[in-house]
């Protein structure tokens, strides 16, 4: 599952990435800030798996 997890993690952050870049180019503040927020979400799922890996060795 933690595979999963990580997989889901680095997902919403190239779509943050991805949402960010496309709300710049056309200048819509609510889909760059929507990047954003995916980024966070992602970044925090990604660190929540790594204490989880630091925990289990």
């Amino acid at each position: 599952m933690a595979a999963n997890e990580k997989t889901q993690a680095k997902t919403e952050q190239a779509k943050g990435k991805i949402k960010e870049a496309a709300g710049r180019t056309v200048g819509n503040e609510r889909l760059t800030a929507e990047g954003r927020i995916d980024q966070t979400k992602g970044d925090a799922r990604m660190a929540k798996e790594k204490a989880k890996d630091a925990f289990k060795h």
